[in-house]
């Protein structure tokens, strides 16, 4: 295995909630898919700022300052395991990607490792 990058971002959920108030931030940042997934559910806000640390994340380490932050959608396996689709961002054949998410009451973590087997 050869490893690209990797990259961690921890995000407030306050931070997010508070920008969320603007409907054009989050249409700016996330895809429409990530917004249904989060807003119909109770912890909408941590959902949605344990995505925005994906993002961050994937961004720093794929090292790209070609691709947005909207171009990047965590999506979710049958099993709830959630992972981004990196064919669709046109990276490099080959490169794969893992993912952790995880959030408490105040803050949202994630970590991406981009990688070659």
């Amino acid at each position: 295995m050869k490893i690209i990058g990797t990259g961690v971002d921890i995000v407030e959920i306050t931070r997010i909630k508070q920008a969320g108030k603007n409907k054009k931030f989050l249409e700016r940042v996330f895809s429409p898919e990530e917004l249904d997934y989060s807003l119909k559910s109770k912890k909408k806000w941590e959902r949605l700022a344990v995505r925005f640390a994906a993002k961050e994340a994937v961004w720093k380490a794929i090292g790209s300052s070609k691709i947005i932050l909207k171009d990047i959608s965590v999506k979710r396996m049958d099993n709830g395991k959630p992972f981004i689709d990196l064919k669709s961002l046109g990276l490099s054949e080959g490169w794969k990607a893992s993912l952790s998410l995880s959030h408490s009451d105040h803050y949202a973590v994630a970590y991406c490792l981009v990688y070659q087997e």
